[in-house]
């Protein structure tokens, strides 16, 4: 398979590139593997079976989140790291900076774990290695307002 694309344009106004085309990421509900798909490949694969992988990938989440909230990265090996993101008000100094009003949100951020190749020099992201993309649907442009139809 590969990540499918559906291409979308810019309509900011002011923007300076605005009117072009860009791809986007697109999935469908059956582009969507979840917890039991994942513990189904899983006992597949090896020698435990699906409900044991399954209860190890809901402990893995559960594990995660208690480390995540405790304010540490977690690492896991060969896949990434995960660690918490803050979005965040400015203030006028550093001293008038209050966390109860200037943090609004925080999130999770991922870094896929990533290999350097000893020949190149350069770093390769394993989850992604050898992906493929293409287009979701069939476009065509319409000459009238350069819109593509899916």
């Amino acid at each position: 398979m590969a990540v499918k694309y559906r291409l979308v344009q810019n309509n900011r106004s002011g923007s300076k590139t605005e009117g072009k085309w860009y791809a986007r990421a697109s999935y469908d509900t059956e582009d969507i593997i979840d917890t039991k798909g994942l513990a189904d490949k899983i006992a597949y694969a090896t020698t435990v079976t699906d409900v044991d992988a399954e209860a190890v990938i809901k402990a893995l989440c559960r594990f995660m989140r208690e480390a995540l909230i405790e304010g540490k990265r977690v690492k896991l090996n060969e896949f990434g790291t995960f660690k918490c993101g803050l979005k965040t008000a400015p203030a006028e100094s550093a001293k008038e900076f209050n966390a109860n009003t200037n943090v609004k949100s925080v999130h999770v951020l991922f870094q896929p774990y990533a290999a350097k190749d000893k020949t190149s020099g350069k770093y390769t992201k394993s989850l992604i290695s050898g992906i493929r993309v293409v287009e979701k649907g069939t476009y065509f442009v319409d000459k009238k307002d350069e819109q593509p139809e899916p």
